[in-house]
């Protein structure tokens, strides 16, 4: 890539070198506010662990939540550093400060191999408008910053690329860690040098926030599988009867426009799951796509279109996937997703490169239970889905270039 990285970084320059390091512990709370998914932690693991063993004294920086630039109690990272001692097996401090003098003196007595995690930068509302002289008091005198949060690259905020233009200002530099160097690396051969056939499954909600992606990867993909709620707006634009199901009435020139430039290469649900009303429970239907009713409303794929979907999946060289078939949190229309998540699982084990782009996507893998046999699966949903859309991404363009 044409940033540097922490591999660039001579690992005899880290012993006793304070290092800022941006993560991303933005993870997902169960209703007793316990950490559910600690995979955002675990993923980080191999940089931390690499700065650890050659001496380097590590600051970690993360956001949480939304606490709209204030302290919130329910959103403090204290719970995070206890999770990242038993990950680690090894000593985390923690401080509630992130800049200001308590901050600054725990900083200091960070020792060799230790790591310190400051309290969440949005408790201040310096980050999110990228102040600058915050990002200055943000580094604490660092003259290496490693950002390893890819979820949050595609916001300029203070604590993402605010610092990095700080600690290059100081002569420092500012790298991508192992985290953001692998999703970079996958999600760009996805797009760069893909093995054929090249397929994408799209799905989602809606339309409106994918006709970018859907645009970059429309030139180099083989085929284009459409699924979810979004497939919706693709049948109104045929013409056809979509009931109560989420639409975006609005988007239907739009997906006529994207079809007739497809071609071949779209394909769509032949087939639905309908009920009348989402709801776990609830008595559905499967019928053709022609045969939704006025009150229907469609919460899956059907039988034929996973069949048709999964024979595509099995049968490519890359498969790049964001957003589910369905309501797959209910259990009556996870079939589709679950199904499609399972196959490309199994593509995967026989050397197809599946990567998924985040989000839905990453939960849908985890709830059929084959997210670890995915090639890759990323951190990031809006970063992922920016980044294949060919948006820069302002936490990696702040990054050092390569020479």
């Amino acid at each position: 890539m044409a940033k540097k990285t922490l591999q660039d970084v001579p690992t005899d320059s880290l012993a006793g070198r304070l290092v800022v390091v941006r993560v991303d512990y933005n993870v997902p709370l169960n209703d007793d506010g316990e950490i559910s998914d600690r995979t955002r932690l675990i993923r980080t693991l191999p940089t931390l662990r690499h700065l650890m063993d050659h001496g380097a004294r590590v600051v970690l920086l993360s956001h949480f939540g939304r606490p709209q630039g204030r302290p919130d109690s329910a959103l403090s990272l204290e719970g995070v550093a206890a999770e990242l001692r038993e990950l680690l097996e090894s000593p985390v401090e923690f401080v509630a400060d992130t800049t200001g003098a308590n901050a600054h003196t725990a900083v200091e007595a960070v020792g060799e191999g230790g790591v310190l995690l400051l309290e969440n930068t949005r408790f201040y509302a310096e980050d999110t408008a990228n102040d600058r002289d915050w990002a200055e008091e943000l580094r604490h005198g660092a003259t290496l910053f490693v950002n390893d949060a890819f979820g949050g690259a595609h916001r300029a905020h203070a604590s993402t690329t605010g610092i990095a233009e700080a600690v290059r200002e100081a002569g420092g530099e500012a790298v991508a860690g192992f985290l953001m160097e692998n999703e970079l690396r996958f999600l760009g051969d996805a797009l760069v040098e893909p093995q054929r056939p090249f397929v994408a499954v799209v799905g989602g909600a809606k339309i409106s926030g994918k006709i970018e992606v859907i645009e970059a990867l429309l030139p180099t993909v083989d085929r284009l599988l459409i699924g979810g709620a979004m497939a919706n707006t693709f049948f109104l634009a045929l013409g056809l009867e979509v009931g109560r199901s989420l639409v975006e009435a609005d988007r239907v020139e739009i997906a006529r426009d994207i079809m007739a430039r497809a071609g071949e290469k779209i394909l769509l649900p032949v087939d639905v799951v309908t009920a009348s009303t989402l709801v776990p429970g609830v008595e559905t239907r499967e019928g053709p796509r022609t045969g939704v009713g006025p009150t229907d409303r469609i919460g899956d794929i059907g039988p034929a279109s996973i069949k048709l979907f999964s024979d595509t999946v099995a049968a490519a060289g890359t498969v790049l996937w964001n957003g589910p078939m369905g309501m797959f949190e209910v259990v009556e229309f996870e079939t589709g997703t679950v199904t499609l998540a399972q196959v490309a699982a199994h593509a995967a084990d026989s050397g197809t490169t599946v990567v998924l782009g985040g989000g839905d996507s990453a939960a849908a893998a985890e709830a059929a239970g084959v997210a670890s046999r995915m090639t890759h699966v990323s951190t990031g949903g809006g970063a992922a889905l920016e980044f294949l859309s060919g948006t820069e991404l302002p936490g990696v363009e702040a990054l050092s270039d390569r020479a």
